[in-house]
């Protein structure tokens, strides 16, 4: 990709739009910024920088916009954009362009992180130059310049960001499940399955999309992808792929060995099986000898903010689910709990419904603590449904201390919001580190 002495506009100046500010930096382009947010510090950027509004005369000059994945695409400045013929592009498909190796890409609605994090320790086993970025905090755009032809590149990519691809194509894709979630950003949920499914618009029979059999919406699509198809199932045994039988084994649709037993992994659950086989799928994919897979599942440890365990404290076990940002998401965590536990849930509101997660308490809830935007939303759902045990709370640390009191030894206590974190929080990383800070000075 030539940009050298081309106009280019960097939109969103957070993590990944900053990170790919240095990108292209290295490109000869001649780069502006440009954020909504009227009040940032631009101290620390040496090209011209303009907020709030993006001047004509920059728009009639510019050959590409780069958007970061938190901007979305029905702004004001979008559509000036398009109006004025400028190629609207996103972070990934930035540093797309300037890869050198295969990639791995993996989206879906819950699991990315655990997915991604763990093929990427599998590839790293295998193959010292791999790179884990994306969604998972490290922007594709601050490590591309150091791949190889021999490097791969282990991708978690959200909705958002797909979004904004046009020719990224991922030597193997995974779509991991589809439930509702950010219908405030996609508007319906056939666009938000359109986004996901973006992943694999330009693979090929070359390629390999790993699809969960148990999703409906992926089993039904998989027969119109352009690219081979290898399911898993944590529920029924899978002819092209792996399933987890009865006895908790994970075994090869095709050979019908048995790979590892779920009592062999540190990260328990159903849904991490699920994570495990297209792990595993996707790596053996990609020329990993089995071997050398297994072991590394075996080795591999539960990721920061996913049922991440925080300490015991007077006999009660705290768990960090930060990550538990939708309703689908936080009843995975609630299926991990195997106590009585005290569920502090509730944040920035996405327009989901909470029905279902409530109805996953399934006795194990003894009391819900709700705090954020949706804690009175969820009040009344909770409520509608015959589940009366919740207290409203103004903050985090309040709610953590309302946890211990509501305790008793053998009870857990799990941070599983099933919302965003915005409303009160920069991050879900924020709120989760904040949590684990609250419950170490308990």
């Amino acid at each position: 990709m030539d940009l050298h002495g081309k106009k280019v506009v960097v939109v969103g100046l957070g993590k990944s739009g900053q990170a790919a500010y240095e990108l292209l930096k290295g490109t000869g382009a001649d780069i502006c910024l440009y954020d909504g947010k009227e009040d940032l510090d631009i101290s620390a950027y040496h090209v011209p920088v303009y907020l709030g509004e993006l001047p004509e005369r920059i728009v009639s000059a510019l050959s590409l916009a780069v958007f970061s994945p938190g901007v979305p695409l029905n702004i004001p400045v979008a559509q000036i954009l398009r109006e004025n013929n400028v190629p609207v592009i996103g972070e990934i498909e930035l540093a797309y362009r300037m890869e050198r190796g295969r990639v791995v890409g993996i989206t879906g609605t819950n699991g990315k992180t655990t997915t991604t994090a763990l093929t990427g320790e599998i590839m790293k086993a295998y193959n010292e130059q791999t790179f884990v970025v994306g969604n998972i905090g490290n922007p594709y755009t601050k490590e591309v310049r150091k791949t190889t032809e021999n490097s791969v590149t282990v991708a978690e990519i959200s909705s958002f960001q797909l979004e904004t691809i046009d020719t990224f194509r991922p030597r193997v894709s995974a779509v991991l499940n589809i439930t509702p979630d950010h219908l405030n950003r996609h508007g319906t949920m056939e666009n938000y399955i359109d986004a996901k499914f973006a992943i694999t618009k330009n693979q090929t029979k070359e390629d390999l999309c790993v699809l969960n059999y148990e999703d409906e919406v992926l089993r039904k699509r998989a027969s119109a992808l352009p690219c081979r198809v290898e399911f898993f199932s944590s529920r029924q045994k899978v002819k092209d792929g792996l399933y987890q039988n009865k006895h908790k084994d994970i075994v090869d649709g095709r050979t019908g060995e048995v790979l590892m037993n779920m009592s062999e992994s540190n990260i328990p659950g159903d849904h991490n099986c699920e994570n495990i086989m297209a792990a595993i799928l996707m790596t053996r994919e990609m020329g990993v000898p089995m071997e050398l897979i297994i072991k590394a599942v075996k080795r591999f440890q539960a990721v920061e903010h996913r049922v991440e365990f925080v300490k015991t404290v007077a006999g009660v076990d705290y768990y960090n689910d930060s990550k538990g940002t939708n309703p689908d998401a936080a009843i995975k965590g609630i299926q991990s709990m195997d106590k009585p536990t005290v569920l502090i849930g509730g944040g920035y509101d996405k327009g989901g419904e909470f029905d279902e997660w409530i109805r996953s308490f399934d006795g194990k809830v003894k009391k819900l603590l709700l705090m954020g935007e949706t804690k009175e939303r969820i009040a009344e759902t909770a409520k509608r449904l015959g589940f009366e045990e919740y207290e409203l709370t103004d903050t985090l640390q309040n709610a953590v201390k309302r946890a211990a009191e509501l305790t008793e030894p053998g009870d857990a206590v799990l941070l599983s919001p099933a919302c965003a974190s915005w409303d009160m929080f920069d991050s879900y990383e924020q709120r989760g580190r904040l949590f684990k800070d609250y419950v170490r000075t308990l």
